[in-house]
């Protein structure tokens, strides 16, 4: 355990490379090659982390100023991603939770159940954390280990169902991404689309900033879509003329950033997906094999980053308008694109659709954070994160996986359980009767628009 807990301390940023690095080696790239992958990789979440610590420092700051000028009102604040995912590993859950991820990675693929080979070993975080919510709920070592099991299942069969998706919108060929918080909401959007596709004048509504580029020349490019996003978070956040000047070019620099940044973790990556798909094939002939990897990924896609600019103050509002919230968005307002990464690429880049399924998919978010608040506060508490006061966080602690789970087995809040996990088993079963009916459907939803 004690090595675990090396390695864990490490963080994302050195422990895929290493993975990577040993990944290169096992399928014999040589060692110059599997080192030079593995730094790659490295260097490009270091930018992806540099890229998002200028939305943390920046936006984080913006969102709080608007929602002090506005007297929102809430006093839970979400702490993110960044205060979550210590707490998961603080938890007893965490000191085996990796190789339970793990070995459920490698039955799925023996008995050929998944097609993802996971490799985003940090993120094991999320189904961690699952696992630590149901231990604090039953006291039970053995369910906390089994939402640690089902968690992981369920997201590498969803990683294997909108593999299509990260292939043909965003370009990313035998990848896939099997995240806690970066693919569970894309059965809804699945929905959402289908349901939009069906109404006559608002199925051919079709705005995205490829086209907005094309049809406003300069004005439209996402450089000046970031800055123009800027200006508009910094006058509803109250700042003076300069202020809201620098808030837009850094703005615009993540715009541009964000796609860069990415390239280098694509670079590092495909050599080494390249070579595993081609052992995987001769082993398994007929059989497309999918390696998982981080939704950071997804960033790189313009779109992707325009729409989660857009979602910064529209989160704000759905929290502020949501009876009974008591949650602020903060710590997640940064990578709120995790969220909606998937819906973009499903709806082509449509970033009308995206507004509706992505309004959805943070409505239900925040709803659930609010009613995790107890356990996760418990949970900060026991990992020493927090001495008084409560805590929320919409990654994880808004995910109606986890929320389920739970409250199967305390039933403390059975209307919402009966809502939310009944809209979501709805939005599973017709994500899963459309992928058995054609796979060809998600190639035929997401076209060959990619970046």
């Amino acid at each position: 355990m004690a090595v675990i807990d090396y390695i864990l301390d490490l963080g994302p940023t050195v422990m895929l490379p290493l993975v990577i690095l040993i990944l290169g080696l096992i399928l014999r790239q040589g060692l110059g090659k599997s080192l030079r992958a593995g730094i790659m990789v490295g260097v490009g979440f270091v930018g992806v982390n540099l890229v998002i610590g200028l939305l943390t420092d920046n936006l984080g700051p913006a969102a709080e100023d608007m929602a002090e000028r506005f007297n929102l009102g809430l006093s839970v604040v979400d702490v993110g991603w960044p205060g979550s995912s210590p707490m998961a590993w603080a938890s007893t859950i965490g000191t085996i939770a990796i190789p339970i991820a793990i070995l459920v990675n490698i039955l799925m693929l023996v008995f050929k159940m998944t097609r993802v080979v996971n490799v985003d070993i940090w993120n094991i975080w999320h189904m961690t954390f699952t696992g630590a919510i149901l231990y604090l709920v039953t006291n039970s070592f053995w369910i906390g280990i089994l939402g640690v099991v089902i968690h992981a299942a369920f997201v590498y069969k969803l990683g294997d169902w909108f593999a299509p998706v990260t292939k043909n919108h965003f370009g990313l060929e035998g990848i896939a991404i099997p995240h806690g918080s970066g693919t569970w909401s894309a059965p809804f959007a699945v929905v959402i689309d289908a349901i939009m596709d069906k109404i006559p004048f608002i199925k051919k509504i079709d705005i995205n900033s490829n086209k907005i580029e094309e049809k406003f020349g300069v004005i439209g490019e996402p450089v000046v879509i970031g800055a123009v996003l800027g200006v508009v978070i910094g006058f509803l956040a109250g700042y003076p003329v300069s202020e809201i000047l620098q808030l837009a070019i850094q703005m615009g620099a993540v715009m541009v950033l964000m796609p860069t940044v990415v390239k280098f973790i694509m670079e590092g990556l495909m050599p080494i997906a390249d070579a595993a798909r081609g052992i995987l094939d001769k082993r398994f002939k007929g059989q497309e094999y999918y390696i998982g990897l981080d939704p950071a990924l997804l960033l790189g896609n313009s779109q992707v980053v325009a729409a989660s600019l857009i979602f910064v103050p529209l989160t704000l509002i759905i929290a502020v308008l949501m009876p009974g919230n008591e949650v602020l968005p903060f710590g997640d307002l940064a990578t709120i694109g995790f969220f909606i990464s998937m819906a973009v690429g499903i709806h082509k880049g449509n970033l009308f659709r995206t507004l509706f399924s992505g309004t959805f998919i943070m409505i239900i978010t925040i709803w659930i954070a609010n009613m995790t608040i107890g356990l996760h506060t418990k949970l900060a508490q026991q990992a020493g994160s927090v001495e008084g006061g409560q805590v929320a966080s919409l990654d994880q602690g808004g995910s109606p996986i986890t929320f389920v789970l739970s409250e199967l087995f305390s039933l403390e809040h059975i209307v919402p359980l009966i809502i939310i996990g009944g809209l979501y088993v709805l939005s599973i079963i017709f994500t899963y009767i459309q992928f058995k009916r054609n796979k060809i459907y998600f190639e035929n939803a997401i076209g060959d628009e990619s970046e």
